[in-house]
């Protein structure tokens, strides 16, 4: 039985840990070839490596998302590889400014005045959109201009948070970009819907991803996310995986200018 994404061509933006790495893998399961984009070299390699144990071709590609000449060189090798681009996941992020994806976890919101916009050093607001915002609207475009000239019906799929609609003292920053990827998801799903491409987003809640792991380290603070969230669990990068499969199926076909908020209930009212 053919999977859901047979025969397709996926590029993933932060595709070597956490979220990407999962709709990777994920994806492979489903029948799609991936590209997997990371800022690690070493770990694009180890997750490409895991998509071709599944069967499925692979192929890393460093990327700063943040480059534009990086973005645009990232869709031209997809297309040179695999022959097009027919879905792509926009999950590279950062929590904050100082965040390394894969280093020793740190904490640096919690310092708690530090933090608060009126004491943020303006370079770190800057880095946080530039990587959250900025980012995504560069692979957007990148892969939204080889979709269109390949007159590729394809989807996109962008990773914003809950904290798009929730402010989070001390991660202004963050909340802001989230926000601001929310709009970009319904602003470029209105410009490109009569070439066939869907742009949806997904507003996880908290989910237990190299990014979280400072806060997972303080078992007070993890349970207290747990309290509060009605499901009683924090969530998985898989289960942000299986959202991200179905706006990349034609199960939702008639979907887009959305954004779906897997949070265990954590963000409801």
């Amino acid at each position: 039985m053919a999977g859901r994404l047979e025969g397709k061509i996926a590029v993933i933006t932060g595709g070597a840990s956490g979220i990407g790495k999962a709709s990777a893998i994920r994806f492979a399961q489903e029948g799609a070839d991936i590209v997997i984009a990371d800022l690690n070299p070493e770990r694009s390699e180890e997750a490409a490596a895991e998509v071709r144990a599944l069967g499925r071709r692979a192929l890393a590609v460093p990327t700063d998302t943040s480059s534009h000449a990086a973005c645009e060189a990232l869709a031209a090798k997809a297309v040179e590889a695999f022959g097009r681009i027919d879905i792509l996941v926009a999950a590279a992020g950062i929590s904050h400014a100082l965040y390394v994806s894969g280093s020793a976890p740190s904490d640096v919101r919690g310092e708690r005045e530090a933090a608060l916009l009126i004491n943020k050093p303006i370079e770190y607001w800057e880095k946080v959109l530039n990587v959250n915002l900025t980012g995504v609207m560069l692979t957007n475009r990148a892969v939204a201009r080889a979709m269109v000239a390949a007159g590729t019906r394809g989807s996109i799929i962008n990773i914003a948070s809950g904290a798009a609609k929730i402010p989070i003292v001390g991660a202004a920053d963050y909340c802001v970009s989230k926000a601001g990827v929310w709009m970009l998801t319904k602003v470029l799903a209105a410009e490109l819907a009569s070439r066939g491409i869907r742009v949806n987003a997904i507003g996880p809640g908290f989910i237990e991803t190299p990014m979280t792991a400072s806060v997972r380290a303080n078992e007070e603070r993890r349970r207290a996310i747990e309290l509060s969230t009605p499901l009683g669990r924090l969530g998985q990068p898989e289960d942000i995986a299986n959202t991200a499969l179905f706006l990349a199926s034609d199960e939702s076909s008639f979907f887009t200018g959305e954004i779906l908020f897997p949070d265990g209930g954590l963000f409801t009212g």
